[in-house]
């Protein structure tokens, strides 16, 4: 049996969005120190604010402002910050109604130590001193014995001057991938510049990138079946917006590849011929990269297209 494969492994990608006018006015509320609600039909003020009642659906946009104080709800402590989260010490995470409002706002709260945070506690939001129309303009909560702030919220017309129309949200997994006796054994072929997919008991199919179990019976696969190199293309689509820190000129064509032998496309880019010439059915074979363990791309072979009928359940 082979050995079993491991590495750390990185997602990450932005995350960006428009902003309709209740959102907008939300977090540049927050830039501007101002923390604004929405009332719902049933008089309820949410922190933070929707767009849309979660009873009625009906649309809201009735803005009030409320307290920069408030309530602890419930909490958790959190003894091992994590990269990028509010506090870079010991601190716990707290669900906080703040005066004047119906709902609780998720936040951390600068806390010595889990002995000092309790349900019920009071207390205030801990501006940052730089802010720019995010959810980070609140740096954190503050325990606060001070006068409670007034239980109605204010009126607000939810103006401001330069409003926030737009936020990035980074999105990051770190996690450590196994892949398994399969894919383990699929990785260590590419290193040969092979393609190994495994093939079903019951069904006969074969699987590539193989899984260790058909998808369709149910059923361990164990017998390794090498494919390709060569393929058709069944389905593809021109990449017309260029990925952060991808060394790729758009546009350019991604597709699925119905590898010789396979009974599952795999998808890989296309290069080597005109992006607007690339056709279902289009016979590709693969280009290694130059000293690593990957296919960098799949070009045409100069083959005539393939018959529809021959890729047909494959896209």
């Amino acid at each position: 049996m082979p050995d079993v494969l491991s590495a750390p492994l990185v997602v990450e990608f932005p995350f960006t969005r428009s902003l309709g006018p209740v959102q907008s006015a939300f977090l540049t509320g927050l830039r501007e120190r101002t923390v604004l609600g929405v009332r719902t039909d049933d008089g309820t003020v949410l922190v933070p604010p929707v767009e849309y009642d979660p009873v009625t659906a009906n649309e809201l946009g009735d803005l009030v402002e409320v307290a920069p104080t408030g309530t602890v709800t419930t909490w958790a402590w959190n003894p091992s910050p994590r990269r990028d989260q509010p506090l870079g010490t010991p601190f716990a995470w707290v669900l906080v109604r703040l005066d004047g409002a119906g709902t609780a706002l998720l936040h951390a709260l600068d806390a010595p130590g889990p002995d000092a945070v309790r349900t019920g506690m009071r207390v205030r939001i801990r501006w940052s001193a730089t802010r720019t129309g995010a959810i980070t303009d609140i740096a954190c909560f503050e325990p606060y014995e001070g006068e409670p702030g007034p239980t109605e919220p204010a009126p607000h017309t939810g103006e401001f001057a330069d409003p926030v129309t737009g936020i990035t949200a980074p999105a990051r997994l770190d996690y450590v991938h196994t892949p398994g006796r399969a894919q383990s054994a699929y990785i260590k072929a590419l290193e040969e510049r092979r393609t190994v997919g495994e093939r079903c008991p019951s069904c006969r199919k074969v699987y590539v990138p193989p899984r260790g179990a058909c998808p369709t019976c149910g059923v361990a696969t164990a017998e390794q079946v090498e494919v390709g190199p060569r393929g058709t293309v069944t389905t593809f689509c021109i990449v017309n917006i260029k990925a952060k820190n991808l060394d790729i000129e758009v546009p350019y064509v991604y597709a699925h590849i119905a590898l010789d032998g396979a009974d599952l496309a795999l998808h890989g880019r296309i290069a080597g011929i005109p992006y607007d010439q690339v056709r279902m059915g289009l016979r590709v074979e693969p280009v290694w990269a130059e000293g690593a363990r990957h296919v960098d791309h799949y070009r045409p072979t100069g083959e005539p297209d393939a018959d529809y009928d021959t890729y047909k359940e494959l896209v």
